[in-house]
């Protein structure tokens, strides 16, 4: 048997040798020793130990004494190795893995006649195969996700479905992740839902610009959906952008296709219903409505001994000549009779004078003040004191259902200590000092009270001492 097996290496050197050597013939002479190694050493000795235990006068050994017969075990043997390879029965390469994410879920129902709940909208993907079969799959791919509904009908109870994917390559092993997911399948209802508006990016339009109305093309749409859905939507909003380049000035504009959208009692966003609306438009009317009002200024703290206010000046104008213009929505800046501001004075008054960069407060319903940032500047000078009698206490704050009355009118009467400097105190005129008394009746019940008065100016030049105390009594209207 080793006799044969040396013949046919012969035959095989002798059949690849030639005497001028040359590329192909050193491959050739490489690969033979690879397959003598492999497969030709191997089966020569697996055939060996076999005739051994048969004995010589075996057909098997008759078969295998011929020339050729090896060389056929081998090319047979190489076609079986070459198919579990191909079947992947034996891997010879590693695997490797891709991750996915996002990937779309495609559902396939009839949409006018069902509401599928339990869907996700995406899910994630593994791929694992060879790198190039990986690359391949990723590019052949549509690379979505479908779930098959068509052959189900509403019920209130959940059914279990699989998803699936397309697999563009065979090869590869392809892992959504959910694979099954739970869907509820319900008859889709309709209904009639109001709309209303709402703005956005209101800070974005012009601080001189505002809405004065909005009117819609539409007062209601239907809305499509699970009637469990449709139940829980509280409103139906058309959402106008003010962030909108065309809004330059006051006027009328119309806006085409508004986005709706269904809010929940809580105002979070329903989704999962569907609002039918060809087309919702709206008219946005813009005004640019001002108003020019003083500036009051209110001092903060107690001056130096012995001083005062002599004037105050507002970007060099005298506060009582100064006004700015406010912007915004006609109700608001109705109510708006001055815009005030608060200058910290604390121990001035012996430097002869106090500078202050000042940014006006913006009341609520101002969208923009014309002089929004000021410089204001106290002058002081030498405080002189004068006595002012006003008759009349006003009553702020009387409780609801309540009546506020002066038992004793000699309480009507209040003496203020004014202090200012002698120009400004000497221009009061006691018909009508600008000054007036107040006791604040906040919490107060029924009964008498005694309460300080409190004084209140409009020259903020000035300060006010009063030290009076009047009983107030409250009692139920009848």
């Amino acid at each position: 048997m080793m006799l044969m097996v040396q013949e046919v290496k012969v035959i095989l050197m002798k059949s690849s040798t030639k005497k001028k050597s040359n590329p192909f013939k050193k491959l050739f002479g490489k690969l033979y020793k690879i397959l003598d190694a492999v497969i030709i050493t191997p089966i020569s000795t697996l055939v060996y130990k076999i005739q051994n235990k048969l004995g010589k006068e075996s057909k098997i050994e008759k078969l295998l004494n011929r020339s050729n017969a090896l060389l056929i075990l081998s090319l047979l043997f190489a076609i079986v190795l070459f198919y579990l390879v191909d079947k992947k029965a034996i891997t010879l390469v590693n695997n490797d893995a891709k991750f996915l994410t996002d990937i779309p879920v495609e559902v396939e129902y009839n949409s006018s006649a069902y509401v599928i709940e339990g869907i996700p909208d995406t899910v994630d993907m593994t791929l694992i195969g060879s790198k190039p079969e990986i690359y391949l799959a990723q590019k052949l791919g549509d690379n979505k996700v479908t779930v098959d509904l068509t052959k189900y009908q509403a019920s209130d109870s959940p059914v279990r479905v699989k998803l699936s994917y397309n697999k563009p390559v065979d090869s590869v092993e392809y892992k959504i992740d959910p694979v099954y997911v739970d869907v509820t399948i319900k008859e889709k209802v309709s209904d009639n839902k109001t709309v209303t508006y709402d703005l956005l990016n209101q800070d974005e339009l012009d601080p001189k610009l505002s809405v004065k109305s909005v009117e819609l093309s539409k007062s209601d749409v239907i809305v499509r959906g699970s009637k469990e859905m449709i139940d829980s939507i509280a409103t139906i909003k058309a959402l106008i952008d003010l962030d909108n380049e065309e809004f330059t000035k006051a006027g009328t504009y119309t806006l085409d296709n508004l986005k709706l959208v269904a809010y929940g009692r809580s105002g979070e966003i329903i989704d999962r219903v569907e609002i039918v609306a060809t087309n919702i438009s709206a008219k946005v009317e813009l005004n640019s409505y001002s108003k020019k009002v003083p500036v009051r200024v209110q001092i903060k703290g107690e001056l130096a001994s012995g001083k005062a206010i002599s004037s105050i000046m507002i970007n060099g104008t005298n506060v009582s000549d100064f006004e700015t213009t406010i912007y915004g929505d006609e109700s608001a800046l109705e109510s708006i009779s001055y815009i005030p501001v608060t200058i910290d004075a604390e121990g001035q008054g012996n430097n002869g004078s106090k500078t202050s960069k000042v940014t006006f407060p913006k009341p609520v319903g101002v969208r923009s003040i014309a002089d929004e940032n000021v410089t204001v500047v106290l002058n002081f000078g030498e405080a002189k004191q004068r006595t002012i009698r006003i008759e009349g206490i006003k009553n702020y704050n009387v409780p609801n259902g309540l009546l506020a009355n002066l038992p004793s009118p000699e309480d009507k009467i209040v003496e203020v200590q004014v202090i200012g400097v002698e120009s400004v105190i000497n221009a009061i005129d006691e018909n009508n000092p600008g000054i007036s008394a107040y006791v604040d009746l906040t919490g107060k019940g029924v009964g008498s009270w005694p309460m300080p008065v409190m004084i209140e100016g409009t020259d903020s030049r000035l300060q006010y001492v009063v030290k009076k105390q009047v009983n107030i009594v409250l009692s139920k209207q009848n």
